[in-house]
């Protein structure tokens, strides 16, 4: 298992979209995600980190099978002394099927960003997730 291997959900609400929520970190925003436990597949992953940081359980979201959103990128990793090293990170779009009350356990709080693109909140992996969720929204339905 490469331990630089991260699974989230972008979670949105209504249809069509009109907010998206991320965590709030000291100084950047993020998407409820973590890293891959040995033996589990990235949609598992992704769905453990959700609930685990947000308390949205998977049957509070459908999850939408045709968007995937993959992105590499370097990272400084604390396990191995500080080297810079690829992390891979997947994020797969839910769409919030019922009112949740979010419960925050790994951050410093939340927020629900109103869908209005194109967005400018973090260059590194935020900004290209939801430009890459607009071009597919954009495009018809087959």
């Amino acid at each position: 298992m490469n331990e630089l291997n991260s699974c989230g959900v972008l979670v949105v609400r209504g249809d069509p979209i009109r907010e998206f929520l991320l965590m709030k970190h000291a100084n950047r925003w993020d998407l409820p995600k973590g890293h891959v436990d040995p033996g589990e597949t990235d949609i598992e992953c992704a769905l453990r980190e959700l609930e685990e940081e947000t308390g949205i359980t998977p049957a509070d979201i459908d999850l939408d099978p045709a968007f995937r959103f993959e992105s590499q990128y370097n990272v400084r990793n604390k396990r191995t002394g500080g080297e810079w090293r690829p992390k891979s990170l997947v994020i797969f779009l839910g769409r919030l099927n019922n009112d949740v009350e979010i419960v925050v356990t790994e951050h410093e709080g939340y927020q629900w960003f109103p869908w209005n693109p194109p967005h400018q909140i973090q260059q590194q992996t935020i900004d290209p997730l939801l430009a890459a969720l607009d071009d597919f929204l954009s495009k018809p339905s087959e």
